[in-house]
C-alpha cells in the first residue's frame, strides 16, 4: 500500500458504488468513483421528458431498517435525508380471470382478514406463515446477509444450529410447493409467490427459505420515499461527496491495472476512457468494482487473473430480462394504485417462457405497473399521470432495444403494445392507449450495452439454491490482491437493500471482520 492516505477507486456510481464510496471515505480512504454514463444511479436512474420525470428502475422501498442502518453508519438518518411514507394499499393485484382486483393493505391483521375472506382458514394459515417469515428474516439479518462468509465457523451459533433442520427443509423445498401446502386459492398463492421475482427467479426455482420476503410486504409494509428513488440516490451521492469522495461521470473504465510482483498480482490503478476520445488513469491501493461482476471479470481483467472466468458463468442463471415502458398519460387513472401487479392465469407457463429453454417473450405476461403520480405530484404535469411498466422477459439482448414513440426494435415494441392493451382491459381503462402523450421503451440490449449487464439481465443472477449466500460467490478476488466487488451481482444479492449491505461487506472484508451482524453505528 502506498505511503500516506490509502487510495480507493470505485467502479460504477449506482447505489452500491455510491454507498461504498461514502463508507470508504469514513474509513479514511481517498476515494474516486468512475461512472461510465453521464449521470449517477445506474439502474436506479432518472429520465425526463415534457414535464414528466421517471425513475428508470427500482420503485419498491422495502426493508426500511437496512436503509436506516446505512444512513446511521454515515452519521445521519433516513428522516434527515428524505420523507418516507407508508403506502395503503401497499399494492393492488389484478388477475386475468377475476373481475375485481385485490388490495394488499398496510398492516398484518388487515391482510390476515383479507386472506380469510377469500379462503376460509387462510387467515390463520397466513398468521403462521408470517410468523415463520419474520423469524427467518431475523435469522437472515443476524446471521447471513451481513456476512462475507470468510469464516463459516461464525455461522455455527446456537440459534442457527437449533433451527438447522427447519432451515434445511426451507432450502431444499421450492417456494411454490411450500405455499401450495398451506393455501388453496390461486390468487393467494400468486401473491405469496410473486416475491420470487424480486429475487430474479421463479417460485418453482426459489428456495422456500425466501418466504421471508412476505414479512416485508404483508407485515412490515411497503413504503414510498418523497421524490422517488432519485431522491434516495441523490442523498447517498451527497453524503459521499460531502465526506470527500470524487465522483466522475462520463468515465468508462477500460481496465484494472495490476503489478504482478513476486507475491502475485495486486491492483495499482484503473484506466478509463472519456466520450471525447480522451483517456486517464487513477492510481489505487484498492479497487471496488460495483459494475456487473461478469463485465468486471471478463472485460476489465486479463484471462489469467479472472476469479470467475467464462466457464464459471456457463452454468449460472442470469435471472430475467425486462422490457420497460415509461408512459405519460393524459387524465386521471383512479383504477390504479401506486404499485400494481397483473397476474396471468397460467402462472407456470409465464415463468417457463422466461427461464426454460427455448425461451420466449411471454404473451400474455405478468406485468408490474407503478403509478408514482398517485403519491408525488412532481412527476407529471397537472392533469396527467406517470406510469412505469415492467414486463419480465428472458435475459436475451437479441430481444432488442427500445426508443421513444414506438421506434424501438419490433419485439420490444410488440411487448409494450401488448402490455398497454392488457392494462387497459384488466383495469377497465379502455382509452388508455389513446391518452398516451409520452412513451419510451427500454429493452434487454440496453441493459447489456449501457449497464454491461450479463446477458442483458434486468436484476442480476437469480437467487436459486446454487446462487444464494456463500454459493453466490465472494466479494474479493482470489487472483488479484486489493480487488473487491459490490452490487447486486455479488453477495448478498439482488435489490437496493442488498446493494447497501454489499457496500458494508467491503468494509468488513477490508477490516478482516468475520462477524455476521451489521457494523456498529456510526462508522
Amino acid at each position: 500500500m502506498s505511503g500516506g492516505r490509502r487510495r480507493a477507486v470505485v467502479i460504477g456510481a449506482g447505489i452500491a458504488g455510491l454507498a461504498t464510496a461514502g463508507l470508504l471515505k469514513r474509513e479514511g480512504y481517498d476515494v474516486t468513483v468512475l461512472e461510465a454514463r453521464d449521470d449517477i444511479g445506474g439502474r436506479a436512474g432518472s429520465w425526463q421528458r415534457d414535464g414528466f420525470r421517471f425513475d428508470t428502475g427500482p420503485s419498491w422501498y422495502l426493508m426500511p431498517q437496512v436503509f436506516e442502518h446505512f444512513f446511521r453508519l454515515m452519521g445521519t438518518s433516513t428522516a434527515e435525508q428524505f420523507e418516507l411514507s407508508p403506502l395503503d394499499p401497499g399494492y393492488r393485484v389484478f388477475f386475468e380471470k377475476h373481475a375485481d382486483p385485490l388490495d394488499i393493505l398496510a398492516g398484518r391483521e388487515r391482510n390476515i382478514a383479507l386472506f380469510e375472506r377469500i379462503e376460509p382458514g387462510a387467515g390463520r394459515a397466513l398468521s403462521r406463515y408470517l410468523d415463520s417469515a419474520r423469524d427467518t428474516y431475523r435469522m437472515a439479518i443476524d446471521r447471513f446477509l451481513y456476512s462475507t462468509f470468510a469464516s463459516m465457523r461464525r455461522h455455527l451459533r446456537p440459534d442457527v444450529l437449533r433451527r438447522l433442520p427447519r432451515l434445511t427443509r426451507l432450502l431444499m423445498q421450492p417456494l411454490d410447493r411450500h405455499i401450495a401446502r398451506r393455501f388453496r386459492d390461486p390468487r393467494l398463492r400468486q401473491v405469496l409467490g410473486y416475491p420470487a421475482v424480486f429475487l430474479g427467479s421463479a417460485p418453482s426455482q426459489t428456495p422456500s427459505l425466501y418466504h421471508l420476503m412476505s414479512h416485508l410486504d404483508l407485515d412490515d409494509g411497503v413504503w414510498c420515499p418523497s421524490g422517488g428513488f432519485t431522491s434516495v440516490i441523490r442523498s447517498i451521492a451527497r453524503l459521499a461527496e460531502h465526506a470527500g469522495a470524487d465522483i466522475r461521470t462520463g468515465c468508462r473504465v477500460t481496465g484494472i491495472v495490476t503489478d504482478d510482483g513476486g507475491a502475485g498480482a495486486r491492483v495499482t490503478a484503473v484506466e478509463y476512457a472519456t466520450a471525447d476520445g480522451g483517456s486517464g488513469r487513477v492510481s489505487a491501493d484498492i479497487v471496488v468494482s460495483a459494475a456487473d461482476l461478469h463485465h468486471t471479470e471478463t472485460t476489465l481483467l486479463p484471462e489469467r487473473l479472472r476469479t470467475y472466468p467464462e466457464r464459471w458463468w456457463s452454468t449460472r442463471n442470469p435471472g430475467p430480462g425486462a422490457v420497460l415502458v415509461y408512459l405519460g398519460v393524459r387524465g386521471p387513472l383512479p383504477q390504479l394504485a401506486h404499485h400494481n401487479l397483473f397476474f396471468t392465469e397460467d402462472w407456470e407457463l409465464n415463468f417457463d417462457s422466461i427461464f426454460v429453454e427455448p425461451t420466449t417473450v411471454p404473451s400474455p405476461a405478468s406485468v408490474y405497473v407503478c403509478k408514482p403520480s398517485a403519491t408525488d405530484d412532481t412527476v407529471a404535469p397537472g392533469g396527467y399521470e406517470n406510469l412505469f411498466v415492467l414486463i419480465p422477459v428472458p435475459a436475451d439482448p437479441a430481444i432488442g432495444s427500445g426508443a421513444e414513440n414506438g421506434a424501438g426494435d419490433d419485439d420490444v415494441e410488440t411487448a409494450a403494445d401488448a402490455a398497454i392493451r392488457q392494462i387497459a382491459a384488466w383495469a377497465g381503462i379502455p382509452d388508455l392507449e389513446d391518452r398516451v402523450v409520452v412513451r419510451r421503451t427500454v429493452g434487454p440490449a440496453e441493459f447489456e450495452h449501457e449497464l454491461h449487464a450479463w446477458k442483458g439481465g434486468a436484476l442480476g443472477p437469480a437467487h436459486t439454491l446454487r446462487q444464494s449466500a456463500f454459493l453466490r460467490g465472494t466479494n474479493r478476488s482470489a487472483k488479484v490482491r486489493g480487488l473487491y466487488y459490490a452490487g447486486g451481482t455479488t453477495v448478498p444479492g439482488i435489490g437496493l437493500p442488498m446493494c447497501l449491505i454489499s457496500a458494508e461487506l467491503v468494509v468488513k472484508r477490508l477490516r478482516g471482520d468475520t462477524t455476521t451482524t451489521p457494523l456498529a453505528e456510526p462508522l
